[in-house]
């Protein structure tokens, strides 16, 4: 399995960490021989936080080896894709082509929500659409010269970008959201309806809040509709987006993560909900929870460090007494 970290940027605004902490903990990801990611989460007005693509860029600056992404784009459909093409295409020259682009709709329900959709002049229900479109809007920037393209949102002709990105093809990602049981605990990773629409035109699939049994399910049949489209899927990646709080008390390593998880989103997790996309305990317990996701075909992961505590220390028992025996 494949190992990341997943900064903690909303934390900055919430007074959880600061930007140079973030920066340190990126510099130790780089450093660590059982780590190879670094991401981040993205939102515009709702879910404020550091800019992804800034925080990015400066992880690139500092860093030669480790994948960069962000956990996923939620402002994606918002952006504008000629701009934001520009942008990710720079990002990727910046960083030698070490760019995975997750981009998801972003959406939720509620009055900031259906604010934030209005102030960008989009409908709340187009925002998938723009998403879809905009990864085509990418794709066409990042290969083409000169060629028009006429969208439902997007049209242009007679340019040309550049900086192309390194990587060719660049890859962008789909992120879905799992659907949980009553019980809270997850039984696969997104609706039929996401799940086939990765597997028909994204590159990598991420997703969160799943089982084991639920991540198998799903990993398999976007595989299944991608080798139905007649796609080549032996170099299609994945990654599960995670947290992690390594305590020998499973009861104070639970609270801890609570604590952490209720202010960095403003809410009131139940057991069962932390427990859905929560790898806590001991290492052997840690070291169990995870290889039962390897077993089901999962092989990358990325993690919060989800403790009120000292993330480097938590980052360093993760590294030392866990992944390696994963």
């Amino acid at each position: 399995m494949k190992f990341g970290v997943t900064l903690s940027n909303r934390g900055v605004l919430v007074g959880l960490t600061t930007t140079r902490d973030l920066l340190k903990l990126a510099d130790a990801v780089e450093a660590s021989p059982t780590m190879d990611s670094v991401w981040c989460g993205d939102a515009l007005f709702v879910n404020r936080r550091l800019d992804a693509l800034t925080l990015l860029a400066a992880v690139a600056g500092r860093t030669e080896r480790v994948l960069l992404g962000p956990a996923c784009m939620g402002s994606f459909g918002l952006r504008d894709p000629m701009v934001f093409a520009y942008e990710w295409a720079s990002l990727d020259v910046i960083s030698n082509g070490r760019t995975r682009l997750v981009a998801c709709a972003g959406g939720g329900a509620g009055p900031l929500w259906e604010a934030e959709s209005a102030a960008m002049g989009i409908a709340p229900d187009d925002r998938r659409k723009h998403m879809v479109e905009n990864m085509h809007v990418l794709r066409h920037l990042w290969t083409r010269d000169n060629e028009p393209f006429e969208g439902k949102f997007v049209k242009f002709s007679n340019i040309t970008l550049e900086p192309k990105p390194i990587q060719n093809p660049c890859p962008i990602w789909l992120a879905t959201n799992a659907e949980r049981l009553s019980s809270g605990q997850a039984d696969s990773g997104g609706s039929e309806f996401a799940l086939t629409r990765v597997g028909k035109i994204a590159d990598g699939w991420m997703t969160h809040s799943v089982s084991p049994e639920g991540f198998r399910k799903s990993w398999d049949f976007i595989l299944n509709v991608g080798r139905g489209e007649g796609r080549d899927m032996s170099r299609f990646d994945h990654v599960l987006y995670h947290h992690i709080n390594v305590n020998e008390d499973k009861d104070v390593g639970l609270a801890d993560s609570k604590k952490f998880l209720d202010l960095y989103y403003t809410a009131n997790y139940s057991k069962e909900r932390l427990e859905a996309w929560l790898t806590y305990g001991s290492p052997r317990d840690c070291i169990e929870q995870l290889k039962k996701y390897k077993d089901s075909g999962c092989n990358r992961v990325t993690f919060r460090i989800s403790t009120m505590g000292d993330p480097m220390a938590q980052l360093r028992r993760v590294t030392e007494e866990v992944l390696p025996f994963v």
